[in-house]
């Protein structure tokens, strides 16, 4: 009989060194994504910043302790963040205060994305916060491309070319945006809308 060749998956070791370097490149990409530095990360964390980089360099197999302060300071599921097969969770949240998610803010206009960052789609969907006289005016987006505003809360004109109409609270609107466009606060106090784009 032919020796047995030994199986890669007995080796204690093996398994640990695939987790850490699944860990360390899942890490590097959660930070690209969010664009924060090392320093923020362990800011966030309360883990160092050198053992962060130790980590994303596989240099150092993070304790249960580290890893859940990481999967925190990210506000994910600690499965989530190892990503281990089959382990992932349904469910992604963006929280709130997660300055990653702030596209435009401004002392008259704040705009947060409510989608993922990481993902190729045709479709966004943002969070619009409008002071008074604050507007979010842009140029034309790529041929096809349509906005769809809801007013949550205040009074919101929406302008597409030559076209305008004013939304109160619990309207919604899709116009084009592949034309010059905008979205202007009409009350005295802040507008709330969610709005969506979706490009062709």
């Amino acid at each position: 009989m032919p020796a047995k060749r030994p199986d890669a998956s007995s080796d204690p070791a093996r398994p640990a060194e695939m987790v850490s370097r699944r860990f360390g490149r899942r890490l590097r990409q959660l930070r690209a994504e969010r664009a924060w530095s090392l320093e923020t990360l362990a800011g966030r964390s309360g883990v160092s910043r050198s053992m962060i980089s130790q980590i994303e360099r596989e240099q150092a197999n993070p304790t249960l302790a580290v890893t859940l302060r990481i999967a925190q300071a990210f506000g994910m599921p600690l499965a989530e963040l190892v990503d281990a097969p089959g382990a992932a969770a349904t469910v992604q949240v963006i929280r709130h205060d997660d300055r990653a998610y702030h596209y435009r803010s401004d002392e008259h206009c704040r705009l947060r994305t409510l989608s993922p960052l990481n993902l190729e789609k045709d479709v966004e969907l943002y969070e619009l916060k409008l002071e008074p006289g604050g507007a979010l005016r842009s140029a034309p987006h790529f041929a096809g491309t349509r906005e769809y505003l809801t007013v949550v809360s205040g009074s919101i004109r929406i302008e597409s070319g030559g076209d305008s109409d004013v939304l109160l609270a619990g309207d919604s609107a899709n116009y084009r945006a592949d034309v010059a466009h905008a979205i202007v606060n009409e009350s005295k106090g802040e507008s709330l809308a969610i709005l969506v784009v979706i490009y062709r």
